[in-house]
């Protein structure tokens, strides 16, 4: 049986740049990624390898036509997780820049941060806007039991939202205006 570790680490929704050089920096000491959950990755031992990690996001099933087109170009798809697809191959066969990479153009890259910014950052900000900013409101007033522990708690989940929408926000933002430069 292989030996297997599994690490917790966190990444946002606009941190899937970093994310990429985190995993392919632990294929070079010889860990490989067989699974990703929510923070959590699931590596099993492997020799030493360069090996380039890339992600893309699609909130929905994948074809069959979309992966064929990857294998074409070299790359084996292997876990799928929060709508993120996870591809990877072998830095030894990448001749240019343009094969390093799953997209072919900048244009590309923007759509999906698009995709990103419409099904992760709005859908976040409504549940922020519709069942956070109200709640903690009211636990403010005092109108239902244990008020204070309540608006402690809401208190700390604004801080915590209102950091992480500002965060990703801009983080988004910055990589869409670097991918339309592209």
């Amino acid at each position: 049986m292989a030996e297997t570790k599994t690490v917790f680490r966190f990444f946002t929704i606009a941190d899937f740049e970093e994310e990429e050089v985190w995993l392919r920096e632990q294929h070079r000491a010889g860990w490989k990624l067989t699974n990703a959950a929510v923070f959590l990755y699931t590596f099993e031992r492997c020799a030493p390898e360069d090996v380039i990690y890339r992600l893309d996001y699609k909130n929905e099933e994948e074809t069959e036509e979309y992966l064929q087109l990857f294998r074409d170009y070299g790359w084996e798809y292997f876990d799928h997780n929060a709508g993120w697809l996870y591809f990877r191959k072998p830095a030894a066969e990448v001749e240019t820049e343009a094969d390093g990479e799953i997209f072919s153009d900048g244009l590309s890259r923007v759509e999906m941060v698009q995709h990103v910014v419409r099904t992760r950052m709005l859908p976040l900000l409504l549940i922020f806007l519709c069942c956070l900013l109200p709640n903690m409101i009211r636990s403010i007033e005092g109108s239902i039991p244990f008020a204070n522990f309540f608006s402690v708690l809401f208190g700390i989940l604004f801080v915590l939202y209102c950091y992480l929408l500002t965060y990703c926000g801009v983080k988004l933002a910055r990589l869409r205006k670097k991918y339309e430069e592209e």
